[in-house]
Parts: structure tokens; sequence; C-alpha cells
């Protein structure tokens, strides 16, 4: 575990790549970690608990974004905007809400644009209920102002994309 100047140490994802350089960012790794499975946990129970079991969390993130702006998107805009390299398992989740009921395609040309059905547009009416009984209340009662949380996710943005850079350097080598 790497130190601090004042000797109070850091939580560190692995202490051998947490150097003298940069330490916090493997101290940022290590809390995305538990942050990503807890968020995948809770979008899963959220969805479930309105009414919807049996869907994975990037199912969710689909439904959600499907939904967004009442828009309809096509396969390669859902994947963007999730950040997901596979189309396929954009599509697999496409085809598994359709099957539900939740989502449904509109071909355009080429492509197919999806947007969320009523039944889809209900559960994720339910679902931000929950959200704000569950999960909203318990944030604001945290003291955190809004800006707080707005500086934090322009942080996570940008990581996002120096970690694709990287990748993408990474895949050169």
């Amino acid at each position: 575990m790497a130190k601090r100047k004042d000797a109070a140490p850091r939580i560190v994802s692995s202490a051998h790549l947490a150097g003298n350089r940069v330490a916090e960012l493997s101290e940022i790794e290590f809390a995305l970690t538990p942050v990503f499975n807890a968020y995948g946990r809770w979008i899963v129970r959220c969805a479930a608990a309105s009414g919807q079991g049996d869907l994975s969390p990037l199912d969710v993130l689909i439904l959600h974004h499907a939904n967004h702006r009442d828009r309809a998107k096509s396969l390669a805009d859902l994947a963007l905007v999730l950040n997901v390299e596979d189309d396929h398992l954009v599509n697999y989740g496409l085809k598994k809400l359709k099957r539900l009921g939740l989502v449904a395609g509109v071909k355009q040309g080429k492509e197919v644009h999806w947007s969320a059905t009523p039944k889809g547009r209900a559960l994720c009416d339910r679902y931000r209920a929950i959200r704000e009984a569950c999960l909203v209340d318990a944030v604001a009662r945290l003291g955190e102002p809004n800006e707080a949380l707005a500086q934090v996710a322009g942080l996570m943005r940008a990581l996002s994309g120096l970690y694709d850079q990287a990748a993408r350097s990474a895949a050169t080598l």
C-alpha cells in the first residue's frame, strides 16, 4: 500500500502499480471497481423492483438510453453512448428488450432505430420513482452539493477518454 507524505495509507487497487507517480490514479481505479459492481447490482435490482426481473446491467442501460429524450436511436448510437465496443452485446440486449415488449425498432433506410414502448416507458417511470426513494434521498443526506457531484462526473468522463486512448495505445504494442 502506498503511503502519503502525511503517513496516511492510500487505498489502492494494486500497490505494485501505485508507485510514486500518480498514486491517486490507483486510488481511483480501486474505487471504480466496487462502484462499478455496486452500480450494476443496483440498476438490476431497481429494474426488478420496478416490475422487470431478468435484466442484465447492460439491458437496463440500453432501455434507459432507448427512452432518453423520447428519440429513437440506432444500434451504433446506443453502443457509442454506452461506450460498448462490441455491437453484438447491444444487439443482444435490444433483442431481449424487444422480446419483453420494452423496446420497438423502426427501420429507417438500412438501420433500425430503437425506442422504448409504452411498457418500456412505464418501467422507466417506476424505476425513476424507486430511484428517487432509495437512492436520491440517500445521496441528498450525504450533504454533498450538486456541484461536487457534477465535478466528479466530469472527472470520470475525462478519465474515460484517457483510458480509451491508453487502450488504443496498448493495442499497438
